[in-house]
């Protein structure tokens, strides 16, 4: 049995868990979307990875929005290899919950991805989202191009002095690119969905701050 780890201290690569060779087995289809959960994805597509807390709400945000393709639930920014949600849980894993987005930018920008992850979550918390405590619930956001990385932290500096006026902290949001990407287990992917638990636990919602990215700009 797996115990949480709630002092909030991330694993070094020799304290990690070593994982397994094995992939999660998951789901071909979309449960929303009905498109592919793995791939592959159509030409010009191009895929966004943010952690929020918990994945459930998370992913649900995202596959609301025009011009996403696909999303998945699952784990990056560790060390173990294809870990399960209790290995995750347990903070020996370094791995946060996060949220894979497919998306076509001739529809939908990633400036207006990162706004949604900004305004429906508390980015000041550290390794905790709400009540939810522990290392898999930092907020992060993991790129997949220069560009997207450049984008996240340019949106980070505006969206800042925006926290600051609202009596937050500072920003705790982990950016970098991304390294491995783990599915998780099939009963985590689209788990709000109205088929699988549409009244499942769900912490994310507008934390009621705007910001300056994406297709609503403002001059804040």
């Amino acid at each position: 049995m797996f115990l949480r780890r709630t002092n909030a201290e991330l694993p070094t690569p020799d304290q990690a868990l070593p994982g397994r060779l094995i992939a999660m087995p998951i789901s071909d289809r979309h449960e929303v979307l009905a498109s592919p959960l793995r791939g592959p994805w159509p030409e010009g597509a191009q895929v966004a990875v943010f952690g929020m807390g918990c994945f459930w709400g998370a992913e649900r945000l995202f596959w609301t929005l025009p011009g996403v393709i696909s999303t998945s639930a699952g784990y990056a920014g560790g060390y173990t290899r294809n870990p399960t949600y209790e290995e995750v849980c347990s903070g020996r894993t370094a791995h946060a919950e996060v949220v894979q987005v497919v998306y076509d930018p001739a529809k939908i920008g990633y400036e207006d991805l990162l706004k949604v992850f900004w305004e429906n979550h508390d980015p000041t918390q550290g390794m905790r989202q709400g009540n939810d405590v522990g290392t898999q619930y930092r907020s992060a956001i993991y790129t997949t191009t220069d560009e997207q990385l450049a984008t996240a932290q340019a949106s980070r500096d505006a969206f800042a002095p925006i926290v600051a006026r609202a009596g937050h902290g500072e920003i705790t949001t982990e950016i970098g690119k991304l390294g491995d990407y783990y599915y998780a287990e099939d009963y985590h992917q689209q788990y709000l969905a109205p088929t699988k638990n549409p009244n499942g636990y769900c912490n994310h919602g507008p934390n009621g701050m705007t910001c300056p990215v994406g297709v609503a700009r403002t001059g804040a």
